[in-house]
């Protein structure tokens, strides 16, 4: 039970509507791609639905539950266990290696120090790169630091999963292989939003 439902969903700054009204549906298994110029928002409304910015009026339902005006521990449980975020610029912290920075969200969710870096090593597996355990973010090319943001996304199991310009930083060939990694994770019950 992955489904998103947005409606209505408005964000202003100041006398700026920057998201206007925005309403749509994905169902368990389906992408949905923002698509536009920069500046137009596709940020903001990631934000909203990730609950790191509140939307100002609307709905976002994610799997039965209500997202917009969530606080205090549901909204943490929210962020911790319902979402994965992959970030723009990556977001990786260059003094962990690839393992630590994929346990982060995991300890942060409240699971063990053993439990987060088994997992995180079988994610990291997962996306291509379990030969590179021990590296730092800066050891590795654009590709392989999208991967590790996307292990990092998908380390608690979250049903939604969020992504803004994955493709971004990367070159044609590198785009290819994040774009069917994307899909197969869509594939597995999840509700995938790109932004592009």
């Amino acid at each position: 039970m992955a489904h998103l439902e947005l409606e209505g969903i408005v964000q202003r700054y100041g006398s700026h509507t920057v998201v206007d009204g925005v309403s749509f549906r994905v169902e368990t298994g389906g992408i949905a791609c923002l698509l536009g110029p920069s500046g137009c928002g596709k940020t903001t409304l990631l934000s909203c639905l990730g609950a790191l910015l509140p939307a100002q009026s609307g709905s976002i339902v994610v799997g039965g539950t209500e997202v917009v005006g969530l606080a205090g521990a549901a909204l943490a449980a929210y962020r911790r266990h319902r979402v994965g975020i992959v970030f723009q610029a990556f977001n990786l912290v260059g003094s962990l290696d690839l393992v630590e920075n994929v346990m982060v969200p995991q300890r942060a969710a409240g699971a063990s120090r053993r439990v987060a870096k088994e997992h995180a090593k079988a994610v990291l597996a997962r996306v291509g790169l379990a030969d590179h355990l021990r590296r730092r973010p800066t050891e590795l090319s654009g590709g392989q630091q999208q991967r590790v943001a996307i292990a990092r996304a998908l380390a608690t199991d979250a049903p939604l999963l969020l992504a803004d310009e994955p493709t971004a930083h990367l070159d044609h060939i590198q785009v290819a292989g994040v774009l069917q990694l994307l899909r197969s994770l869509a594939d597995e019950g999840r509700v995938l939003v790109v932004a592009t």
